[in-house]
């Protein structure tokens, strides 16, 4: 079963709710998609690490063939190209390396040169296969980099946590894409209301039963309860302020290892979900 954990913004505790997971079901993949910012391996402290580069293909034009048509600036959806003295340019940071451009040139004048944009890290930490996307700093898009991970972790199988990014922008459509279950993180404030309603949308959009857990609770937030009664949403765990979760979470510590409740507690999550057994 792959489990992905969304949140509709940073700091509602989904890269714990991850992590926690993945450790209570012992022998499970984690796949840290959250590529701009992984915390995961903060937690995990994965040993036997070892890394791959993830590459991209940008298009390059020979002057030599290229006839001025600009059919492959039309072709291009995301504007990355335009036709400026006499020969195309690509702006890399928008260009999603799809190669359209080259199969519409009649004059074979497009070729394609990689550029490396990040990493896909793989480690071990006791019984969960820990891998880690890595985006490098100033790249535009995280896609690719997110794609790799999934990738390496299809190749194991099991049951896989995917720790999404926070939001519902395309590096999550591509997080979510092949999960079998939404787990949405949601923080019981009127900020963090409005985020998880659209990370909600997201999930219904693309077909993914969801479940909530409501974090860092100090008393009921009856708009979120009440939303998520409406449409028919299970509240599958509300955690409370404990100052013992908090200060392991600020320590890098993982509460099911350190925690017999909290053991308890992500087991039965686990279980709730389907991906127990």
């Amino acid at each position: 079963m792959r489990i992905g954990v969304l949140s509709g913004k940073g700091g509602a505790g989904k890269t714990m709710m991850a992590v926690n997971l993945a450790a209570a079901g012992e022998r499970a993949v984690y796949i840290d998609c959250d590529v701009e910012e992984p915390n995961g391996r903060l937690f995990f402290r994965p040993e036997g690490v070892t890394a791959q580069a993830v590459r991209t293909k940008l298009p390059e034009f020979d002057a030599l063939k290229c006839t001025g048509c600009r059919k492959c600036v039309e072709f291009c959806r995301f504007h990355a190209l335009v036709y400026i003295k006499e020969k195309p340019m690509v702006f890399e940071e928008v260009c999603h390396a799809c190669g359209g451009c080259g199969l519409v040139c009649p004059s074979g004048a497009v070729m394609e040169r990689e550029r490396p944009v990040g990493q896909v890290e793989r480690g071990r930490h006791r019984e969960v296969e820990v891998i880690t996307g890595v985006l490098n700093p100033g790249e535009a898009s995280g896609v690719p980099v997110i794609r790799a991970a999934l990738k390496a972790g299809a190749s194991i199988g099991g049951l896989t946590i995917v720790d999404c990014p926070p939001g519902s922008a395309c590096t999550v459509v591509e997080s979510i894409s092949n999960v079998d279950y939404c787990l949405l993180a949601a923080e019981p404030t009127a900020f963090g209301m409005h985020n998880f309603q659209m990370v909600y949308e997201l999930a219904v959009l693309l077909g993914k039963p969801c479940g909530v857990v409501i974090n860092k609770m100090d008393g009921p937030y009856p708009p979120l309860e009440d939303f998520c009664r409406e449409n028919g949403l299970p509240i599958l765990l509300r955690i409370p302020y404990r100052r013992r979760l908090a200060q392991m979470a600020a320590e890098g510590e993982i509460a099911v290892e350190r925690d017999r409740a909290a053991a308890v507690v992500f087991r039965r999550l686990l279980e709730r979900i389907g991906g127990g057994g």
